[in-house]
């Protein structure tokens, strides 16, 4: 009977912390001013600075983006199944790595010779890399929503933060990144300046990791016991277990391809925004301003989105945020030829592509409960870290995307304002409103008639979890 009332007191929900509640997402702001260097100006340092030819832009962009698909699958499914470090199965990983990255990432925007081939092996390297060390500690960082969090109002809260610190990331790099680099310019050199960038933001991600590394602790179980050691045993997540929880659960297969749509979206808008302030508005300088107008209304709509999936519920939040969202992006292509309306329906639709992004974790998440439910084994590790795979799809989508409108549409580093044709700025206006609208409206319409888990069936699903444990 001691026993029984031990295990239901282990299985009571350990509540967030008030430091979890008000500055959890600091290590996500930091990591997402990191990877903001590559979103916004990876193709222009390759376009502009590095001035590679098309065919070895796109051999860059496609063999690091493939190498980082393939990988995808695995970083969670090596969290679910080694043996857990001492601070934790999730959270060692915040401190273990994060530190090695700056010295790999700055490979990614250096042009090391002045022979063409030699420099990008260099930099795809640098990119392959870096990347498998930073999505590592990202999907240790992501599932600890899922570890922490063991009610949805907890996993809404966190992923809300998460998504809100997000969009504040935007906000500080819309200030500090260009100028950073043409700080370092200064310091550098030229060709050098976005690889010292990335040093000094990779750094930033790995202090915000640590402060994730102390908020969170105490939250994880431990596995150091001998009887934690045999739990741990007994729930291990095998190579069978994490397809199960993948082939036996389509919600999890719907979801993930929804966020693939969203997450190729985001890139492809991100990447081209950079060419149509260039080429459509005739001012290069207004991305800034355009990088800090989105970034504020994305976090307006993350803070909204805890409201919004409060009464209504995570996945409404997610259908309404992507159609909406999708209307006003779309008219991009028929407004680009006013820069001014251009900025106002970005803007209001990155406050509705606020809702979509700080829900996804929590859909994720009740796809976890219900692997957990039907396979008995709690494969947290290997599910929230697929999230992983519609971000590399969605870099790999904007590289072949983003180059070959380009290359379509004739652009070129070298082109003078006054071979700014009407065709090449509507051109951009495709790349840049048109399709990524498309692909908003297509995620939102895939989660209204596809995804069918409920937080209804979620809680009933979690309660059934929590009885076999009490009863075991």
């Amino acid at each position: 009977m001691a026993e029984k009332e031990a295990t239901i007191s282990a299985n009571t929900p350990k509540p967030l912390s008030r430091a979890i509640k008000t500055i959890y997402g600091v290590g996500d702001m930091t990591f997402t001013f990191m990877t903001n260097l590559e979103t916004y100006y990876f193709m222009y340092f390759l376009t502009d600075v590095a001035k590679f030819a098309p065919v070895l832009i796109a051999s860059i962009t496609s063999i690091a983006s493939m190498v980082d698909m393939a990988l995808s699958w695995v970083y969670g499914g090596i969290l679910s199944a080694v043996k857990a470090k001492k601070w934790g199965r999730y959270r060692s990983w915040l401190i273990m790595i994060p530190w090695m990255i700056p010295f790999l990432y700055a490979f990614q925007y250096l042009k090391v010779s002045s022979n063409d081939t030699v420099s990008a092996v260099v930099v795809t390297a640098g990119t392959i890399v870096s990347h498998i060390l930073w999505n590592t500690a990202y999907v240790a960082n992501l599932t600890l929503i899922s570890v922490v969090g063991k009610t949805p109002e907890a996993k809404a809260t966190m992923a809300s933060n998460r998504s809100a610190f997000q969009g504040a990331a935007g906000i500080l790099f819309s200030y500090i990144g260009l100028p950073l680099t043409t700080f370092f310019g200064g310091v550098v050199g030229q060709s050098n300046r976005f690889a010292a960038a990335a040093f000094c933001l990779a750094a930033a991600m790995a202090v915000g990791y640590f402060i994730h590394f102390k908020l969170t602790e105490g939250y994880e179980d431990d596995e150091s016991s001998a009887a934690a050691s045999a739990a741990a045993a007994r729930n291990k997540v095998s190579v069978p277990d994490m397809f199960r929880a993948l082939f036996q659960n389509p919600q999890l297969m719907i979801i993930i391809v929804a966020n693939t749509v969203s997450a190729t979206n985001t890139f492809v808008f991100s990447a081209a925004a950079v060419y149509y302030w260039r080429i459509g508005a005739g001012n290069i300088a207004l991305n800034s301003t355009f990088i800090l107008l989105t970034s504020i209304a994305s976090i307006l709509g993350s803070i909204a989105s805890r409201r919004i999936a409060a009464k209504f519920s995570p996945r409404t939040t997610l259908i309404v945020g992507s159609l909406l969202a999708g209307i006003f992006i779309s008219s991009i292509y028929f407004l680009y030829s006013a820069p001014m309306a251009v900025m106002v329906v970005s803007v209001i639709g990155r406050f509705f592509t606020g809702l979509p992004n700080a829900t996804f974790p929590v859909l994720f998440s009740d796809t976890v409960v219900y692997a957990t439910w039907k396979t008995g084994k709690n494969a947290a590790g290997w599910i929230m870290g697929l999230m992983n795979l519609p971000i590399k799809i969605g870099v790999f989508a904007r590289g072949i995307i983003v180059t070959a409108a380009l290359a379509a549409i004739g652009y070129s580093a070298k082109l003078t304002p006054a071979q700014f044709t009407p065709q090449l700025k509507q051109g951009i206006a495709a790349t840049f409103g048109l399709l990524p609208g498309l692909l908003l409206i297509l995620c939102g319409l895939i989660v209204l008639f596809a995804f069918k888990l409920t937080k209804e069936k979620v809680a009933q699903y979690q309660a059934e979890i929590d009885s076999r444990s009490a009863n075991k």
